[in-house]
């Protein structure tokens, strides 16, 4: 068994309090500290650590400070995309001038904004020297881990392969203004959340006996589209909710993704992952579905089809929450409630064994190389919608390519003016 560990935090937004949260589940580490660009934010982090009783976090004015701190020997990256090279580079500095140690550095999904960030994120980190993890918690939700589990032992070992494998995320939208816009995002639900459907789809084709490296991509075809929030009557909303930073009638980004990905196994046989993504979803909230098929096997799953569901009356009355579900949409009817979200949707189990990674001076299986991998995939399908064309993987140029989406000069309309005339 390895030593316990002091994990720092680079961030103090929804998705860091959302780790606190399944910090009750490891056993291997502490959060011992706390940085964001605003310190109060940090503060209410650090009171988190305390109410769940996960560390006694201290609250620091810079990474590099953190880094300084005996007590802290892994980050947790969770701060904003377009910030990540900026905080790696300045990791990587801190640790060559001797100022501190660490560990290992893990950070959260996606990578970077685009693929060449992403490889110098990959840099920066061998650069270093220490273990790194990609936080990708849907390769770590029950139902995939047990479900894949199943699927290949009994159903693969007996009729073959999967071939066909469907997965989505969907919500009415994210919770910070940066998260809308697409130069400081890198795009927008594709790049945002069509990162996870892509990862858990290429982990439930890929036999768990084998690398990643025995399933690569072939094809990748797309398209996107900005189908409720470029209304105006939605995009007046979306400004007036984020001070005017959001301006979706003249600078959207996509709130409808989808993508084909089109694999080969080691044995030379096709397979399918079809992956779709929202910001337009109205239900209950958060909704995760999953299914494979096999030659004599099918497997499914829904995050919203729980085991506990609670009804009030038009007469209940209260005030809008995120008690039930994430992404929650109403107070009133019959509600499914996921009792347990960080552990639903992979956070418990991915930071437990991250932690016991570091802790034990293993890498991780999930590492940035799988950050880089997904955002090539990511890209690819920006390109595909770009061009409304099934492009070969990887298509020529990804590594400079940037996204309209990302440049500010896509437009809603695209999705339908980008078709061809059959005159």
């Amino acid at each position: 068994m390895g030593r316990r560990i002091g994990v720092g935090f680079v961030g103090a937004g929804f998705i860091t309090n959302f780790h606190i949260q399944s910090w009750v589940g490891v056993r291997d580490a502490d959060i011992t500290g706390i940085v964001s660009r605003t310190r109060d934010r940090a503060q209410t982090a650090a009171d988190n650590c305390r109410k769940y009783k996960v560390g006694d976090p201290k609250v620091f004015d810079s990474v590099t400070e953190m880094i300084a701190d005996p007590d802290v020997d892994a980050l947790w990256i969770c701060a904003p995309n377009f910030v990540r090279i900026e905080l790696m580079e300045e990791i990587v500095a801190a640790l060559a001038s001797g100022k501190g140690k660490l560990i290992g550095i893990a950070c959260e999904k996606p990578l970077a904004r685009n693929v060449a960030e992403a490889k110098r994120m990959l840099e920066l980190v061998k650069e270093a020297g220490v273990l790194h993890g990609y936080l990708e918690n849907q390769v770590f939700s029950p139902c995939i881990t047990r479900g894949r589990d199943i699927l290949w032992r009994r159903g693969a070992a007996v009729s073959g392969a999967p071939y066909l494998t469907r997965c989505a995320e969907e919500h009415s939208g994210p919770h910070e203004p940066w998260f809308w816009q697409g130069e400081q995002q890198g795009g927008g639900v594709l790049n945002d959340m069509l990162c996870h459907s892509i990862e858990v789809a290429r982990l439930l084709l890929t036999d768990p006996a084998k690398p990643a490296s025995s399933l690569v991509p072939k094809a990748v075809s797309a398209e996107i589209g900005c189908l409720k929030w470029s209304r105006p009557e939605y995009a007046e909303i979306l400004k007036k909710n984020s001070g005017g930073q959001v301006d979706y009638i003249n600078k959207p980004a996509e709130d409808y993704a989808r993508a084909t990905v089109t694999f080969e196994d080691d044995e030379g046989r096709a397979c399918v992952a079809e992956v779709s993504t929202s910001w337009s979803f109205v239900g209950a909230g958060l909704r995760l579905t999953y299914e494979v098929m096999g030659p004599e096997y099918n497997m499914q799953s829904n995050s919203l089809n729980t085991e506990l569901n609670v009804f009030l009356s038009r007469k209940v009355t209260g005030r809008e929450g995120e008690d039930l579900v994430e992404k929650q949409n109403a107070e009133q009817g019959l509600m499914p409630v996921v009792s347990d979200e960080p552990v639903a949707y992979g956070y418990t189990e991915q930071n437990r064994h991250m932690a016991r990674c570091f802790a034990e001076g293993v890498q991780p299986e999930q590492g940035f190389e799988n950050g880089v991998r997904v955002m090539e995939l990511l890209m690819s399908a920006y390109m595909a919608a770009e061009q409304n064309k099934k492009l070969s993987f990887p298509p020529r140029g990804l590594d400079k390519f940037i996204p309209k989406v990302a440049l500010g000069t896509w437009k809603a309309r695209d999705l339908v003016t980008g078709l061809e005339s059959e005159d």
